[in-house]
């Protein structure tokens, strides 16, 4: 017999495989079978809310499709699970494809392929979708177009593969045991990197514990990948604490939402992080000594018992949206000089 979290991700797929053909009367469907009618869909800077499917839709894919005609769907991790609070979560992990041929977001098109990094997640009641999160990587696609208008990254831009054991969708029957404890590990991790710099240097962060040698932190574009310790520290943690030094002091103002499903584990929030920009500032943008808030999708890979890969999303526009800082008006200035129309591409058969 078949578990709830296991049904809960087979409630999934017939979504995920109309967005692989991405066919808009497909996809509509499928969002409104699986979905309850009055479910949130909690989205990204400049998205936001929305209720119930079509609207939904309305607001994230129909402009998306008409810039990508060949719009496609690829996911490389699917998992689930319980979380603290008694909620039951499908987190799916990827990439929206295709071709750049229409303007989006007043990004210009590029008249080649481009990826987006997806993190979503869905909360599952009675076998329907009540709860939607999403985090896109828009700024990836800016920088593939050309037109990244703000601070360059500290880490390695590039196309962030999928699982290197090639096994992010995780089969049932959920093993609730195994789940648990790769959520432990998560947040007995956590705990440890608060601990610096109040209670210490980074030897307090437990690292060699915790994560493996050869770890990769795969980060939004506009901060970017980090591999190995020094990576993550250089390119990540160092800037993150040096702009946000109260970061995990306000743990009374958010919720998490950690679930697990064998080696792999994610978290949510909406948000999941407050924090105050001041000192150094954070991704070029002088200190502002603003508190804010910020919303980050992730997920975790363990590879005998230490993690090996984590893939982090954070809603870098509503960031710098929170800051005074409007990232969109910002690209219309540095785009003024090109061609933003729809690009004819011939086949080259006639």
């Amino acid at each position: 017999m078949s578990d709830v979290h296991t049904e809960n991700k087979a409630l999934i797929a017939p979504l995920r495989a109309a967005m692989y053909d991405f066919d808009e009367t497909a996809v509509r469907a499928a969002l409104n079978e699986i979905s309850a009618p009055d479910a949130v869909f909690h989205h990204c800077h400049p998205f936001g809310d929305s209720t119930g499917s079509d609207a939904f839709y309305d607001t994230a894919y129909a402009d998306l499709k008409t810039a990508w005609p060949d719009l496609e769907r690829r996911d490389y991790i699917v998992m689930g699970g319980p979380d603290e609070h008694g909620n039951d979560w499908v987190g799916c992990g990827g990439y929206y494809t295709g071709v750049f041929t229409g303007p989006w977001l007043d990004i210009p098109p590029s008249g080649h392929q481009v990826v987006m990094r997806f993190h979503e997640f869905f909360r599952v009641v009675d076998g329907q979708v009540v709860e939607f999160q999403a985090l896109w990587d828009i700024p990836e696609v800016m920088m593939q177009a050309n037109a990244w208008p703000m601070s360059p990254s500290l880490g390695h831009e590039w196309h962030v593969p999928g699982p290197a054991t090639q096994d992010g969708f995780v089969p049932g029957p959920y093993d609730a045991e195994k789940g648990k404890a790769t959520c432990q590990h998560i947040i007995d991790m956590l705990e440890h990197l608060k601990k610096h710099p109040s209670e210490g240097g980074p030897e307090v962060m437990e690292m060699d514990r915790f994560w493996h040698q050869r770890m990769n932190w795969y980060g939004p574009s506009g901060i970017g990948t980090g591999r190995g310790f020094a990576g993550f520290r250089n390119w990540h943690q160092i800037p993150f604490l040096g702009g946000m030094p109260d970061r995990g002091q306000y743990l009374d103002e958010i919720t998490y939402h950690f679930f697990g499903d064998g080696e792999y584990a994610a978290v949510t929030g909406w948000p999941n992080m407050v924090q105050t920009v001041t000192h150094d500032g954070w991704l070029g943008i002088a200190p502002a000594g603003k508190k804010i808030t910020m919303r980050s999708l992730d997920f975790w890979r363990l590879e005998n018992g230490k993690i090996r890969e984590n893939w982090v999303l954070v809603d870098i526009l509503d960031a710098y949206r929170q800051l005074g800082v409007d990232v969109f008006a910002r690209l219309r200035e540095f785009n003024k000089a090109r061609n933003i129309g729809r690009i004819d591409i011939p086949d080259g058969m006639s």
